[in-house]
């Protein structure tokens, strides 16, 4: 456009910095990748055994980053890329060595990085927001950033940068959970279980904080809430609805559903390991059809329906719970799926039964809630169809046993997992995820994947093998018990709530009104589904494109209008 107008504007030049997956294998590439920089040096390494290959591009002097290639291994992409133009610090080299060896220097974020992409603000503005605002705290430079305040996924990076730069500073870093916790989560999680309480009132009374010159430590907070609602489950304190605990629950645990952009729900059933009888499949279809729901295959290898009302959600789960189907856990902080290949039931290239495991792990941890979210992966062999290495616990087949990484997870900031067992038999690789998993709920930070939780576990990834392997801390018997425990108490929570009118009674629409849709509710369809009207096309009125079929919470019809008997 400037040079439309007359200007001598010049393009410099797209990025094309980029991380894929080709054929089951991650590659990377940013800035100066062949190495066509005048005096560059290029540093390699190289495991053909386990096919990776690495490659930076540097200055003549071997300090600032030009460039860098991956193959079979990117987990460096995602800290290197942002240093493009600067200086490493240390021995390049050592950021070309597998995860979990050490020697690589921890690298410090530019001031340019861009931290959280949704509202596009930068390292150096969350470290202006200590440095020049006088914030003391994750919840203040949120508030002076908006970093963090859409979608969370930069948080722990947030959290990060902001207690560095208060080290830096002088300002001490509190590890308090909130306002009303000086304890840390971990720790408020031990006290918790050791002092075997059961409320969050008896907690906040026994741990809470008072302020000077009040009575108590208050009612809690959005953060502290949630976190106790967490702990009490996670020690088997029964249904999550139940008295006191339902308070303490955010949207989605407190409807057992996910919450949509327009107000209604998602419904997620459980398919373990990705299996389903063509009879399941039938009945989903069914419900969906019956209520008018969107569905799509999700990630996890099972079916999401979307556009479920409040008051509609007990007469679906009742549908599917009279099928066999139990809650997905798409909502909560807990077990999501365990994703998996067909293994040697059926894939040539298969070496163990990889669905088998992959059901008997679902069916093992359903329910267990933890610091965030969880997801895994059981992979029949070395091809990772079920890609068990991007995922918090992965598990993939060998001609001897199985292979453990862990500590993996996509998202904002994608990790490799790590391996930390190999050739394991079923029972010992049961045992030794039972403990892997137990160790991180009991420890980890409050909204902490594996993945930092790994690198920020004192010692690492091998301190983390030695307690749950070699029981160094002698507490092994005790996460064995506390699992054993979960596994034995577990009930699907959506056939609790279908069978107590009390809890049932939370889902109603309006008040005075339970069972009456929401008016407000729009549609328009789209490829023989329907979506959510957005304000411009409700504005438009009846010449814009919502139908009028689908117009208001009920799907009348849809692109063809079927004739019944």
């Amino acid at each position: 456009m400037d040079r439309l107008l007359g200007g001598d504007a010049e393009f410099p030049g797209a990025d094309t910095a980029t991380k894929l997956k080709l054929s089951g294998v991650d590659v990377a590439s940013f800035g100066d990748a062949h190495g066509r920089t005048e005096d560059c040096i290029e540093i390699v390494w190289a495991d053909p055994t386990a096919g990776v290959y690495k490659k930076l591009v540097m200055s003549d002097d071997a300090r600032t980053l030009l460039g860098g290639v991956f193959v079979g291994d990117a987990a460096p992409y995602a800290s290197l890329r942002p240093m493009l133009g600067a200086e490493l610090p240390g021995d390049p080299a050592a950021f070309l060595l597998p995860e979990g060896t050490g020697g690589a220097p921890e690298l410090e974020l530019p001031d340019e990085a861009n931290v959280c992409s949704c509202n596009n603000v930068s390292a150096g503005t969350i470290r202006g927001a200590v440095t020049d605002h006088d914030c003391t705290s994750v919840g203040e430079v949120k508030a002076c950033t908006r970093a963090g305040t859409t979608c969370g996924a930069c948080l722990p990076l947030v959290k990060k940068l902001t207690e560095t730069q208060m080290a830096r500073a002088g300002i001490e870093v509190s590890t308090a959970l909130c306002e009303h916790f000086e304890l840390s989560r971990a720790q408020l999680f031990d006290a918790v279980r050791v002092a075997d309480l059961h409320t969050f009132s008896e907690i906040i009374a026994r741990f809470g904080r008072v302020p000077d010159g009040a009575a108590d430590a208050g009612r809690g907070c959005d953060i502290c809430k949630p976190v106790v609602a967490s702990v009490l489950a996670s020690l088997g304190n029964g249904h999550i609805l139940a008295g006191e605990q339902a308070t303490l629950q955010d949207t989605n645990d407190h409807m057992l559903a996910n919450m949509q952009k327009d107000g209604t729900y998602s419904v997620v059933p459980r398919m373990p390991g990705g299996e389903v009888t063509p009879e399941g499949l039938i009945v989903v279809g069914q419900v969906a059809k019956d209520f008018g729901l969107y569905t799509k295959i999700t990630g996890g290898q099972r079916i999401d329906m979307f556009g479920a009302r409040v008051e509609q959600l007990p007469l679906i789960w009742r549908r599917l719970v009279d099928a066999g189907f139990e809650s997905g856990h798409a909502y909560g902080k807990s077990l999501r799926t365990v994703k998996s290949c067909v293994g040697s039931t059926w894939c040539r290239y298969g070496v163990q039964d990889s669905v088998g495991m992959a059901v008997e792990l679902e069916l093992r941890y359903r329910g267990l809630r933890s610091p965030h979210k969880l997801k895994m992966g059981v992979s029949g062999c070395a091809r990772e169809c079920a890609e068990a290495r991007g995922k918090d616990v992965g598990v993939i087949a060998t001609d001897k046993g199985w292979n453990l990484y862990v500590g993996g997870n996509g998202g904002q900031t994608p990790k490799h997992a790590l391996l930390i067992a190999e050739d394991l038999d079923s029972a010992t690789l049961l045992r030794t995820i039972d403990r892997f998993l137990m160790l991180y709920v009991r420890t980890a930070d409050r909204l902490q994947r594996t993945a930092p939780w790994v690198e920020e576990y004192e010692g690492g990834l091998e301190a983390i093998r030695q307690v749950i392997m070699e029981d160094t801390l002698g507490i092994a018997a005790d996460l064995d018990a506390a699992m054993a425990q979960h596994v034995g108490d577990y009930e699907d929570e959506w056939k609790a709530v279908l069978d107590d009118p009390e809890k049932l009674a939370r889902f109603g629409s309006f008040v005075n009104a339970p069972s009456t849709p929401d008016p407000t509710l729009a549609y328009v369809p789209e490829r023989g589904q329907k979506r959510p009207a957005t304000p411009e096309e409700i504005a438009a009125g009846p010449d814009g494109p919502v139908d009028p079929a689908l117009a208001g919470p009920v799907l009348v019809a849809g692109p063809t209008l079927e004739v019944r008997a």
